[in-house]
């Protein structure tokens, strides 16, 4: 298909590092000289991967308000959108971590609706390893059997499957993936990778660069098992400005706050999911991030710059109800602030539980 674009959708739970490896994808194809965009995905407004992407430079449509599967049209006017300014070659599309069925609801969808308009890439899914090695092997993440429901049909709708942060993973660890992996979800191409490093990009970009091969069945998914899986998480996403009469590291802020909403959740035994942070000038960008309990806080942009004024956007998806998780978040930003002597604005502020997935258009039979 020499005139359709390339559209590749990268799944995977939350906190498995589907941004960097989008924005790393995203450099390879446009050196290679493609036209590339990306549509960002989530349940709310003020979503830190929209605005780290576009920070690099990238051609970024955001849907938000509820997942690609509830909000096919946003989906497909959000890459029509793109159109209007230049045609892409490639079209990368993040969906919301805690989302599945993607296959039937998405990709099936687009092939009938929109024809050879698109070229589909096999559907990618980024193995978060803090969790994979705990649940595969039998043991429990810290989340109920209903979210690990999700991240287990996430697999099994795959036809990739990347293995994250190999970079901090022993062979044994990475071994023991590929084996549960191979038992469990037997057919898959499985590769090893680090996002944050670019190890073994090359062969992703190669695997993406075919097209999807053809269903032969579809996954059976128990929507009321789904919805209840996605509803064990509370959400927040808040955006906020810190001005201080000095100048503060950008760098030192969003892995402070980090920390300290970690420590507020180790108190609360809630077990974050996902939580990045991202703190953001005029000219410069730093994001924090920390996906499991027992992981370390990473720096994974650094500025390496100070400015007086900071815009802070905070999303957090935990094991604990939005009504705890809020308050919690409210008292760290306003004690950061204290701490810095600085004055401190929320300009939003939303902490909920996902509702009930109700898909657009789902495909039921080949």
């Amino acid at each position: 298909m020499p005139n359709a674009t390339k559209f590749i959708m990268i799944g995977g739970f939350l906190g498995a590092g589907k941004t960097t490896l989008i924005s790393k994808l995203a450099r390879q194809f446009q050196a290679d000289g493609k036209h590339v965009c990306v549509v960002t995905n989530d349940q709310a407004a003020g979503l830190v991967d929209t605005e780290l992407l576009r920070s690099e430079g990238l051609d970024v449509n955001e849907v938000g308000g509820s997942c690609f599967c509830c909000n096919f049209n946003g989906l497909t006017d959000a890459m029509a959108e793109f159109e209007t300014r230049q045609r892409p070659d490639v079209v990368l599309a993040e969906p919301v971590g805690s989302c599945t069925d993607l296959v039937a609801t998405i990709a099936l969808p687009m092939m009938q609706r929109l024809g050879t308009q698109f070229d589909h890439s096999p559907y990618a899914v980024v193995l978060k390893p803090s969790h994979a090695l705990r649940i595969l092997s039998g043991g429990q993440a810290g989340f109920s059997p209903k979210a690990e429901y999700i991240f287990r049909k996430q697999l099994e709708e795959s036809e990739l499957v990347l293995i994250n942060r190999i970079d901090e993973l022993s062979d044994e660890q990475v071994q023991t993936l590929r084996d549960h992996i191979d038992e469990q979800y037997p057919g898959r191409q499985v590769i090893g990778i680090s996002a944050r490093t670019g190890e073994n990009l090359d062969r992703v970009s190669e695997a993406l660069r075919a097209s999807a091969a053809s269903r032969n069945h579809l996954m059976e998914v128990d929507y009321d098992v789904y919805a209840d899986g996605e509803a064990e998480l509370g959400w927040l996403n808040a955006t906020a400005t810190l001005a201080a009469g000095k100048g503060l590291s950008l760098d030192d802020l969003a892995v402070g706050l980090v920390e300290s909403i970690r420590r507020e959740l180790l108190v609360a035994d809630a077990e974050p999911a996902h939580l990045k942070i991202l703190c953001s000038s005029a000219r410069d960008v730093s994001v924090a991030n920390l996906v499991s309990s027992d992981t370390d806080t990473m720096l994974s942009v650094s500025s390496q710059n100070a400015a007086s004024e900071i815009k802070v956007v905070v999303n957090a998806r935990v094991c604990i109800a939005p009504e705890l998780l809020r308050p919690l978040v409210e008292n760290v930003l306003e004690q950061m602030a204290e701490q810095h002597e600085a004055a401190l604005q929320v300009e939003q502020m939303e902490a909920f539980r996902p509702g009930r997935p109700e898909p657009t258009h789902r495909v039921t039979s080949l």
